[in-house]
This record gives structure tokens, sequence and C-alpha cells, in this order.
């Protein structure tokens, strides 16, 4: 008598991720799967969308040593890494977890951490099979040029085997169903059919694709289940990851536009996965958003202007060729023009940096405004230390604030001026030699 599967809503997931391996066709000395896609490395891309499909655990299979690797697993939670020793093939790595597959789930996921673009969908869509009672299911995809891929064989519906290309015979080659390599497995069966695969084929490695002609064998069924070429495309090399970063682009574009944003050149806009738009904003050509950036309603960012780690209250208008640097804070309506750069830096509602300006270390208070060429020197050599220009001051071109340094409420700075002493609210600070006029000076001078 068997016992009716428990509905998708209600079985556990394990999730047993790939990421070992160095990538040699990378040509690079970081890891494959921490290369980066959208501002976050493809791996972290994998767990997040597993995470989001259901995945309560997380096993992470790594190549010994690498602690930069783990760093990234350790980001997420219920994650845990899982060192494999000796690269024997996909079932001899997802057996490195063997400890997590013994501890039970209901469904078992393996993913590869080089493969970024899968999403939470369709990983909700490859373990939904079993809970309608298949053993295991497949994801796969329809190619015109399969060559290089398995094939993913089936005959009156039911999925038989996979086969390498090495070790397909000639009409298996012709079929166009291909492996996407990742799989789901009954959680009553996982641990039993990876221990059963074998390693008698052409390159002595043990297959992860076999335990479908296991589950087969001892009269399960196993399902297949179809998605997008591009979809599945993994990451081996730096070609293939600009066509990742690309299609994840235009992702981030379309659903920052349809949430009420305008791109003026969608094409030229780069997006971190994390970036946040509020409606209204306008972004116009060439403009690219690091990691941790929060943009309220109605901000304009002006072309060829780059923004990391930084948050814009409603109004705020940055750029053209504008930087906002790690903890810039742009309160409401303030503005921020071309060639100024912001770093750890509070810019108060209705403040204006406009042109030329290095603002970093400060605060700068409501409706305060700085000439072009301003400059707050906040580093000595060994500390950074803090200026703070109160609201409604006027910092004349050219100034040199020397941190650590308050100009007060009101109070005005002339033009050129080198500002190393407090200045009292509501007065004026000239810290400048004198004009010195020399007639008769230039003819003897040039001869």
């Amino acid at each position: 008598m068997t016992s009716t599967p428990k509905p998708a809503e209600a079985r556990s997931l394990l999730a047993v991720v790939l990421a070992a391996g160095k990538g040699t066709r990378m040509r690079s000395a970081l890891p494959k799967v921490l290369h980066p896609i959208a501002g976050r490395p493809m791996l972290a891309h994998v767990l997040a969308s597993v995470a989001e499909a259901g995945a309560g655990r997380l096993a992470v299979v790594v190549e010994p040593g690498r602690d930069d690797v783990a760093r990234v697993v350790a980001g997420f939670s219920g994650a845990e890494t899982f060192p494999q020793g000796e690269r024997l093939g996909t079932a001899h790595a997802v057996l490195a977890a063997r400890r997590a597959l013994a501890d039970g789930a209901d469904d078992v996921v393996v993913a590869f951490g080089d493969t970024p673009l899968i999403s939470p969908q369709t990983y909700a869509r490859l373990r939904a099979p079993l809970a309608e009672g298949a053993a295991v299911a497949v994801l796969a995809f329809e190619s015109p040029n399969p060559t290089g891929y398995g094939r993913v064989l089936v005959e009156d519906g039911q999925v038989t085997a996979i086969r390498e290309e090495k070790d397909a015979s000639e009409a298996e080659r012709r079929v166009t169903l291909c492996n996407a390599g990742l799989m789901a497995l009954s959680g009553a069966h996982a641990l039993g059919l990876l221990e059963r695969i074998g390693n008698a084929n052409a390159a002595g490695e043990y297959y992860l694709p076999d335990a479908v002609a296991l589950a087969v064998a001892d009269g399960h069924r196993v399902a297949v289940v179809r998605v997008a070429e591009a979809e599945a495309q993994g990451v081996n090399d730096r070609v293939q990851l600009s066509a990742a970063e690309a299609a994840v682009q235009t992702v981030l574009r379309r659903r920052a536009m349809l949430a009420g944003a305008t791109l003026i050149a969608p094409e030229t806009v780069f997006f971190s996965h994390d970036t946040a738009l509020g409606s209204d904003v306008v972004v116009e050509p060439h403009v690219v958003f690091g990691p941790g950036v929060v943009v309220g309603d109605g901000c304009t960012i002006h072309a060829f202007s780059h923004l990391e780690h930084a948050r814009l209250a409603a109004g705020v208008q940055v750029g053209p060729y504008a930087r906002l640097r790690p903890g810039a804070v742009l309160e409401e309506g303030a503005r921020i023009g071309n060639f100024v750069e912001v770093k750890n830096a509070a810019i108060k509602a209705g403040a204006k940096v406009n042109h030329l300006t290095y603002v970093g270390d400060a605060e700068v208070g409501e409706g305060a405004n700085l000439g072009a060429g301003t400059i707050t020197c906040n580093y000595d050599g060994v500390n950074k230390h803090r200026t703070v220009i109160g609201a409604g001051a006027f910092i004349g071109s050219n100034s040199a604030l020397v941190a650590p340094v308050t100009v007060g409420a009101g109070a005005f700075v002339g033009s050129g001026s080198v500002i190393t002493e407090d200045v009292p609210p509501g007065t004026l600070a000239i810290g400048r030699g004198r004009q010195v006029i020399k007639t008769g000076w230039v003819k003897p001078t040039k001869g």
C-alpha cells in the first residue's frame, strides 16, 4: 500500500548546489561561481532562487579550502558547505553532501552554481512532479543544435534514460531534447539511487543522470520538465558570463519600467540585483547602479552617473557625470550636479552641490549651497575626519574645508578659502592670501 504524497506546499525541500571546480576556462584566480552578475556572485543568484522556491536547507558542495566561496554560502539561512576532495562526476559531487541527504527531506533538488538564470518558478515546477508521485524529475530543453548535450530519452511519454553524447548511439544523438543538468529526486529514493550509480561509461565517472535509468528499472515514474534553452544556459567562460549578464539586465530593466520608472535608453542602463527605484524616477542614458542603491519617487538620475550603496529620498537630482559612493544619503530635493563625488555624507533636504566638488565624511545642512570646486579635506594620511556644514550655509567656489571642521548655519565662506577652524553661525570666513599687484613687473621679467 502506497501513501498519498504530500501537497507541494507542505513538502520539505533540500537543495544540493554543486559549486566545486575552478573553472579554468574563465582564465581567472577567482572561482567560477564567484564571478558577479548584476553585482552579486552567480552562486548567490542560485542560492537565492532555490531558497525562494522553498528550500529550507541548502547543502553546497565546494572545493576544499575555498573560504571565499564559504563566505558567500554563509550569507544564506539554512546553508552549509560540504567539501568534495576528488571530482569524479556529478553523482559523486552530490554524495559529498551525504550527511544532509541522510537527514531526510521530502524533496531534493540538485542545482549548479554556474547556472544562474534558472528562476525560482522553474525550480518550483521541477519539484512539482514529486508531489504527484514521481521519483525523479529532470529539467530539459529543446535545442536545434544539441551537439555536446546529454539527450533525454522518452518512450510513450515516460523518460527512460539520459545519455551523455559520448555514450549515445547515432539514433540517440539525433534527439533534440537535451538535459539541462538539474534534477529533482524524491527524498524517499534519493540516497538509494545515488549510491547505486556506477562509473561504467567512457569517462569512468559517476553521472547524476544515471539515476533516471535506475529509477525506471525500479518501476518508478520519471518526469520531464521543459524550460527555454536560454534559461538553462551555464557559464563556463567570459563570453557566457557576458551573455548571462545581458540576460539578467534585460529582466531588471523591464522590471524597473513596469514598476513605474522611465529609462530613456534602457540598453545603456545597468542595474544591480538589489536596485530599488521608486515611481516616476527618470534614468537617463549610461547610468550604472552598483549594489545597495535605493532611489525615492520622482528622482532624476542624469546621464553618465555611477551610484553605489547610496540612498536617495524623493525629488533628488543627480548628475550628469556624478558619483555617489557608499554611505551617500541624499534627502528630499537635494541636488548633486556634474562631476560631483559624494562619499559617506548626508546631503540634507534642498541642499545643492552642483559642480566639480568632493564631499566626503560630511554633513551638508538643509538648503546649504556648495560652490564649484569645494573640497572637504577629510583624510590626514592616517585618519578620516568629518566636516559639518550648517543649514543655509554658503561655501564659495574653490574652497577647501580641512576636517575636522564645522561651518555654522547661515555662515558664508569666501571663494578660494582654506578653512581650518570652525566658522560660527551667520559669519563670513575668508582664509586666503591677500592679492598683490606689482606694476612694471611684466616687461622686465619677459625680457
